[in-house]
């Protein structure tokens, strides 16, 4: 029978990247190198190992910056379920930012009386959408803006739109996630200046479309349109809750959902307030 004693908790480094895959296939989720070296350049990884040395909990944290994290990645293998480590491993993000830092997660099912323990309410939810033949909207268009691959100059702009959609500054993230991406766009208006952008992130399973952030549901529908009519394989989507119209399109568009998560938040006080811009999150573990 395992024990404690049996387990070690670290912090997981470059060289955990294949176990931590191993991990995340064990419970039918799909991280891949990629993301999961955009989650450790964001922030930090902790988890256990056995007296093997095998990977059997993860939990992650994402730092942004000011005092505002994610919670993501929590993972316990089904040989080790029941011992706690999962609690362990998000105690052990909570403990590595401020007492004053509000952090948030998307709960899955099983997670939600764990963390309500923990001290988290939940305050929002997100539509996991998914589509296997997106139908590309030939009629879609609107003559006032023109869209534009993202140069670092654009960088700036992106931080602060962001920033306000969001309700906190992710430069680092950011940063990262633009390198990580195969599209990142910039939409802009007549007089050049950038009103919104979005990225496409190429998955195992699926392309993820998010971050998306626009001033409206038609300029939303304008950056996915663009990011996903050339894609012939599955795409993604994870949108807050408080856009009806942009999600009937999505369904107009060959998108189904497939899940509706709660968003919880620990120090719900201390949660920036966000503009209603952030028509798609990045992914779940980044909030």
């Amino acid at each position: 029978m395992t024990t404690f004693n049996q387990l070690h908790l670290v912090v997981f480094e470059e060289n955990d990247i294949t176990g931590l895959i191993a991990l995340s296939n064990s419970v039918g989720w799909d991280y891949d190198e990629f993301e999961i070296r955009t989650v450790m350049k964001s922030g930090e990884i902790f988890g256990h190992k056995n007296a093997e040395g095998e990977i059997v909990s993860s939990a992650a944290i994402i730092r942004y910056d000011s005092n505002v994290a994610s919670i993501g990645m929590v993972i316990v293998h089904e040989n080790y379920r029941g011992l706690g480590l999962g609690k362990v491993a998000t105690q052990k993000c909570i403990e590595s930012v401020s007492e004053h830092t509000a952090i948030m997660l998307v709960a899955t099912e099983e997670g939600v009386p764990l963390y309500k323990k923990m001290g988290f309410a939940t305050v929002d939810y997100v539509h996991k959408y998914l589509s296997n033949n997106f139908f590309s909207d030939k009629n879609l268009a609107c003559n006032e803006y023109t869209i534009e691959d993202f140069h670092e100059q654009n960088f700036a702009d992106i931080v602060s739109l962001d920033a306000v959609a969001f309700g906190v500054k992710r430069s680092n993230f950011l940063q990262n996630r633009i390198k990580q991406s195969k599209q990142c766009i910039v939409m802009k208006d007549s007089h050049g200046e950038i009103i919104g952008f979005g990225l496409s992130i190429l998955g195992p399973l699926n392309l993820i479309l998010g971050p998306i952030i626009a001033p409206d549901s038609l300029t939303a529908s304008l950056i996915i349109n663009t990011l996903a009519k050339d894609h012939n394989g599955k795409l993604r989507i994870d949108v807050p809750s408080g856009h009806a119209k942009f999600l009937k399109w999505l369904e107009q568009s060959g998108f189904t959902e497939v899940n509706k998560p709660p968003v919880m938040i620990l120090h719900t006080e201390k949660m920036p307030t966000r503009n209603d811009t952030l028509f798609a999150i990045a992914a779940q573990i980044f909030g």
